[in-house]
Formats: C-alpha cells, sequence, structure tokens
C-alpha cells in the first residue's frame, strides 16, 4: 500500500474512532466508550487477551494499546488494513464509510466501501448499481440478502469465493423474478417471459441477461460446482456479475 495512502487511513481512523470516542465511563458503572473500543479490537480483531489492556475504573490508563496499534498499522499488510478499515466500519456504520470513501478516491486506491465491505472498485456509476440493490426496501429482502452474500464472498481479502459469489449474484435476480410473478417455483427463464408479457422488455437486454445467466447456469456450470481449474472465475468475472446482476434488478424494480 502506497506511503500517502495508509498516512491518510491512519489519519481517517484517528479522527473518526479514538478521537470521536469518551474515556468517561458511564454513570452508575461499566466501560468508556473509548475502553470498550479497544475490548474489542483486542477480543474480535487482534485476537489478544484483553487483561492485556490497561483499563481501570472503565477508563483506559495507558497509551501503550494506542501505540500498539498505531505500529501495527504501518507495519501491516495491504489486505490487513483493508480489513481493519471494515472492522471499524463495523463498529461504527456508514457515518466511517461516508468519510472513507472519499480520501480513499483521493489517494488512489482501488477499493471502494460498498455497504460496510471493501471492493476493488472504483467507478461511481457501478458502485450506485450495487448500492441501490442493497437499497430496495423490506419487500425485497430476499434479494438484499443475496447481494450481500455475493458481496462477502467477493470481498474476503484472504480468501474470496468467486464461485459461489457470482451463484449469490444470479439467484438475487432469481429471488426478485419469484417476487414479482408471485410465484415460488418460476425459473428464471420462465420468470422473465412472464415479465415480458406484463410490461415489454427489450429484446437485446432481455437477450443479453439470459445470455450472461447461461454462462453462470450451463456450460460454465458455475450453479453446478462443474468447473475445472482452467475455466474458474476470477474476480473479473465475479465483479461483473455483481455489477450486472444488480443493475438488472434495480431496472426490473424500477419497471414493476
Amino acid at each position: 500500500m502506497p506511503e500517502h495512502l495508509r498516512n491518510t487511513m491512519w489519519s481517517v481512523v484517528c479522527e473518526e474512532t479514538f478521537g470521536k470516542l469518551s474515556n468517561n465511563p458511564p454513570y452508575g458503572g461499566g466501560f468508556s466508550d473509548l475502553a470498550d473500543f479497544f475490548r474489542k479490537l483486542w477480543r474480535d480483531f487482534f485476537k489478544k487477551p484483553i487483561d492485556n489492556l490497561m483499563i481501570s475504573d472503565g477508563r483506559m490508563y495507558s497509551e501503550d494499546s494506542y501505540k500498539f496499534v498505531r505500529e501495527w498499522f504501518f507495519s501491516a499488510k495491504w489486505y490487513e488494513l483493508y480489513e481493519f478499515l471494515e472492522f471499524c466500519a463495523e463498529e461504527f456504520g456508514d457515518e466511517f464509510v461516508r468519510v472513507c470513501n472519499p480520501y480513499l478516491e483521493r489517494e488512489l486506491s482501488g477499493f471502494r466501501f460498498i455497504g460496510l465491505n471493501l471492493l476493488e472498485i472504483d467507478s461511481r456509476e457501478e458502485i450506485n448499481e450495487i448500492e441501490n440493490a442493497l437499497n430496495s426496501g423490506i419487500k425485497y429482502r430476499p434479494v438484499i440478502i443475496h447481494i450481500e452474500s455475493s458481496l462477502k464472498l467477493l470481498t474476503d481479502k484472504r480468501k474470496p469465493d468467486y464461485r459461489n459469489s457470482i451463484k449469490e449474484s444470479i439467484s438475487a435476480v432469481e429471488s426478485l423474478c419469484k417476487i414479482i410473478t408471485g410465484n415460488e417455483n418460476t425459473t428464471l427463464g420462465q420468470a422473465l417471459k412472464i415479465l415480458d408479457k406484463q410490461n415489454p422488455i427489450p429484446k437485446s437486454l432481455k437477450s443479453g441477461f439470459s445470455a450472461i445467466y447461461g454462462y453462470a447456469s450451463d456450460n460454465g456450470g458455475i450453479r453446478h460446482g462443474l468447473l475445472n481449474d482452467e475455466t474458474s472465475p476470477g474476480l473479473e468475472e465475479a465483479r461483473f456479475m455483481l455489477i450486472a446482476c444488480s443493475a438488472f434488478v434495480n431496472y426490473l424494480i424500477a419497471k414493476n
């Protein structure tokens, strides 16, 4: 990871995590917000024993823990840093993500937050398609679950599962078709025919998506685990399928 990117993201972490947490414990006892965050870091991210932390009366009483995190941050591998940012996003939510993305873009990182996951993608339009699909609404919850699963499998920094990410992307479209047609047993091909009769889909778009679905279902065998090493999908295929399926989900929802 370039030094300028690492420096910038450390500044963001300082301001948006440690810098926003009070070290005053709540009235009646318990841990301060700062102490509680360090406990979570030690237990859930670094997997270190929490009795190493200098906490007394619910407060952090030593800078050693902060120094440890800082030294780790500036020596960690690139994928470990992105995992750390994702951990912070899980803890601090959308506001942390909102602050991070412009800096990731400014420092020319190839990654952006989509939801709480960092994906190797830098097109604002493509990011919007995925985010719109993730915000489809409670009616389309099964669709959202598949998109979330696809994104999670794709963004695993240590062991990404491209095959199953593609499978989940396709399943998102299938779930949407079942919701729109009201038929749990319909296949994607059958559903597209029904939807086309209800609200015509441009022929080129329908045939294009049918071809993509065919890649995932038939000869490629992704849906059935038949791929050999020579035809196993990679990042590019899985990312394309996530973006394409998200865009098709958004199109069908808008049309219906």
